[in-house]
């Protein structure tokens, strides 16, 4: 429903939200036959998603969520139906600890191996989660986490069929990132797969690769840039990757000797400025360096480049709190954190300067736009965002923001509703607002997750799938038209 910000309820439970950080252990097929409203007859494809699924082992619960096992979600839509299917990635960490029944690896944001520090010491092997982000490009679906190798499933019945290594062009041990981005008119007029990886060291090597439709990496380029790099997203345009640097330190000494993870182990550095990469496409120059005032970002919302200047939308947080050891994650204060807000970055490149304006004042995160729109000039940006205008809170509604105007038009799940990344659906043919949201929504009352379409242009909802059980909190997904036969039609 589209309401004004007074209208809202604020209030929401702690225990509800807690609720979905709950490990989902089984694997299940089956038709959603529980659909409030109507699904388009014209949405036709499958959402998959992914996200840490498995949040504890053995009894032992991971430290961080993001230490979770990868688990695939597959939300199949056609012909006014949907079908629901969930796997985990069967990586070769997930297998050893489901057949010992235990934790047998360390996590990089603090899960450990019983024994203490001692069982831990100058372990450095850390197990490929593959818990990121799920993306179908050339024929395949790959699970990523941006610290190894791809891998591959099985588009229907997601099962595993081993890492993916693009014949040979990424080598074995090396990274391809978890939050790629799809030009819809690369270089050679067709559209292509953008994404990176990086190899850490006193300064860090930063590879840039691009992917043709069929699949394989067509272009490749790498810079060795100074300091330490602490990069999940990145943004592009037409002649662009754009990196942002955020001042963060890495103490590698509590890492090596077991006392804490390697995400424990960085801090933010607020008197330091945000460095901001931009990386040419063609690979003719050098990367140019420009900084800003110190911030820490996730994610991009969009870029492009307008009257000889370069502009980034991100989500930007005044700080970045460490992650405390022995906390639970579930008991987090959101109260004490800053929130993440939409700010607009606008680079002049020949007067090496940046400025800022600040585009959404709401606390938000995991904007998307319409594909279209990648790396050109827009209008507007969607995202998960909290009820409140200030302060930190879950993310419970759905929100369009004008990033011309400001305007913003809300489709709010408060209060038992907490929702997770939207995937924008274009309708074909159709202009920047026509098209769909697709949301996983955890209900904290009903203890249940259901998908929501959402109408862009009204930001009203238009059908809700429930599922029969919770999905916990996921990262990212992506949608195709392609429907996979993996069930009985």
């Amino acid at each position: 429903m589209v309401v004004a910000s007074s209208q809202i309820p604020t209030q929401y439970d702690r225990a509800a939200w807690a609720k979905g950080y709950r490990s989902l252990d089984e694997e299940q097929a089956y038709w959603i036959d529980e659909i409030e409203g109507t699904l388009p007859a014209e949405l036709t494809g499958t959402l998959f998603r992914n996200g840490p699924g498995k949040l504890e082992i053995g009894g032992t619960s991971v430290q961080h969520p993001f230490d979770g096992d990868g688990m695939i979600c597959a939300i199949t839509l056609d012909k006014g139906r949907a079908h629901f299917r969930n796997r985990y990635v069967r990586t070769e960490g997930y297998v050893a600890e489901k057949a010992a029944n235990k934790i047998l690896y360390r996590g990089v944001f603090g899960t450990a191996r019983e024994g203490g520090w001692w069982r831990n010491a100058f372990d450095t092997k850390l197990k490929n989660i593959a818990n990121t982000q799920v993306i179908y490009w050339g024929g395949k679906l790959l699970a990523l986490w941006e610290a190894a190798e791809p891998h591959r499933l099985d588009p229907a019945t997601l099962e595993t069929q081993g890492l993916e290594y693009f014949n040979g062009k990424l080598k074995p041990g090396a990274a391809f990132a978890a939050h790629p981005w799809i030009d819809p008119q690369g270089p050679d007029g067709e559209a292509c797969l953008v994404n990176f990886s990086i190899q850490a060291g006193l300064s860090f090597t930063l590879n840039l690769y691009e992917l043709n439709q069929a699949g394989d990496i067509v272009r490749q380029q790498d810079h060795v840039i100074p300091g330490f790099a602490f990069i999940h997203d990145f943004a592009i345009t037409k002649n662009y990757a754009i990196f942002f640097q955020n001042p963060v330190k890495f103490n590698p000494l509590p890492f090596l000797l077991g006392a804490k993870g390697a995400g424990e182990s960085i801090d933010f550095e607020p008197e330091k400025p945000t460095r901001i990469i931009l990386v040419a496409r063609d690979g003719k120059s050098k990367p140019q360096v420009l900084e800003t005032k110190a911030g820490f970002i996730f994610h991009h919302s969009n870029a492009f480049e307008k009257d000889g200047k370069v502009f980034v939308d991100s989500i930007c947080y005044a700080s970045l709190p460490s992650v405390e050891p022995g906390s639970d994650f579930r008991d987090v204060n959101f109260g004490r954190l800053d929130p993440g807000q939409l700010w607009r970055f606008e680079l002049d490149l020949e007067a090496k300067t940046v400025d800022r304006s600040l585009l959404e004042a709401r606390c938000c995160e995991f904007p998307v736009v319409h594909p279209d729109r990648v790396g050109r000039e827009y209008q507007y940006s969607y995202m998960g965002a909290a009820v409140e205008i200030a302060g930190n809170m879950p993310l419970q509604t759905l929100v369009k923001v004008d990033v011309t105007t400001g305007q913003e038009t809300i489709c709010s799940y408060a209060p038992n509703g907490f929702v997770n990344e939207p995937v924008f659906v274009p309708k074909p043919g159709g202009a920047e607002e026509d098209g769909w949201l697709l949301s996983m929504v955890f209900d904290g009352v009903r203890d249940r997750s259901s998908v929501v379409v959402v109408d862009v242009k009204t930001m009203t909802q238009v059908a809700r799938l429930w599922l029969k059980h919770h999905v916990p909190y996921g990262l990212h997904g992506t949608f195709t038209p392609e429907v996979f036969k993996g069930f009985d039609a």
